[in-house]
């Protein structure tokens, strides 16, 4: 039994042939309506959520198959003291595979332990974002036709940012990547990731203060929120909340073949006039969210079409 609790979890030629799975989901999505017909997807969601659980969801019903689960931890047994291994046997039960959000840091590695059916880490803390990861690499690969020697701009809040971790475990496995960390001091990339990952792997990256000095110089623009949740007091988030928006006026400033990402959802840091700009591409992302994670379930499962 196999579970993915991070991006690593999967070797670069297993990420491909996930991916070129996905595409072929996107191509012919009728050849697997019904392909996980009688099983069952259980969305465990101790945190909010509106496209991770719905795109799990999504590509659970464009499978053929079941859900169930719930939304909040204020909606499940957890309100009763329920452990999180307890309900992971529980849940084995009910269920075929499972995708679960916890806002504690490794709580989908204690899951899978205990659990007697695949796990989805759907997002643990500050931690890692692996289905998002997926999501992001089949979008940009879509997008741009490859994975390697790019420039990619890492812009808002890459201390917190699980997603920006995640990915940036996730590419670094690519030649010829190169970041540039676009953050205010206070929201810079942890140093553990700079030393145990940049650094260790002699991967070239600058940071940088200013988008627009970054923006002429990339491939791919990876935009974030500055998270509300993850900080201690209101006073700090309202001071950085609206450091980097991204309008019209600084998309002049990028080069034509260079798409933004985000992984949404975005409260202000993107225009909505930049929704317009055909680099604009994460809608697309969103899109692509659900044939990965169709693709994924397919995979966990030893499904085969």
């Amino acid at each position: 039994m196999r579970h993915l609790i991070s991006p690593l979890d999967f070797s670069v030629g297993e990420l491909d042939k996930l991916m070129d799975l996905a595409n072929d989901i996107e191509a012919t999505p009728e050849k697997y309506a019904h392909a996980c017909a009688g099983k069952t997807l259980a969305t465990l969601f101790y945190e909010p959520s509106t496209r991770t659980r719905l795109s799990h969801e999504a590509a659970m019903y464009n499978l053929g198959g079941n859900v169930l689960g719930f939304s909040s931890a204020n909606s499940s047994s957890a309100t009763k003291g329920e452990s999180v291994s307890d309900t992971l046997r529980m849940i084995s039960c009910y269920a075929d595979i499972c995708a679960m959000r916890h806002p504690k840091e490794g709580a989908a590695t204690v899951a899978c332990k205990h659990s007697g059916i695949p796990v989805i880490n759907a997002g643990d803390g500050g931690h890692q974002h692996p289905t998002q990861t997926l999501a992001d690499l089949l979008t940009i690969r879509s997008l741009k036709g490859h994975l390697d020697n790019m420039t990619i701009g890492l812009c808002g809040d890459l201390k917190f940012g699980r997603t920006v971790h995640s990915l940036i475990h996730a590419l670094v496995r690519y030649p010829g990547i190169r970041f540039v960390l676009i953050s205010p001091e206070e929201l810079k990339l942890p140093g553990y990731i700079r030393s145990d990952v940049l650094d260790k792997k002699n991967i070239p990256y600058e940071e940088v203060e200013r988008l627009e000095d970054a923006l002429p110089k990339l491939d791919l623009l990876y935009m974030t929120r500055v998270q509300k949740e993850r900080f201690f007091n209101e006073e700090d988030y309202v001071r950085m909340k609206d450091f980097y928006i991204l309008d019209a006026a600084k998309m002049k400033l990028a080069p034509e073949d260079m798409y933004v990402l985000h992984p949404l959802p975005r409260v202000n840091e993107i225009s909505v006039e930049v929704d317009d700009d055909p680099r604009a591409a994460y809608f697309k992302q969103a899109q692509y969210g659900v044939y990965i994670r169709m693709a994924l379930i397919l995979t966990l499962l030893e499904i085969e079409v």
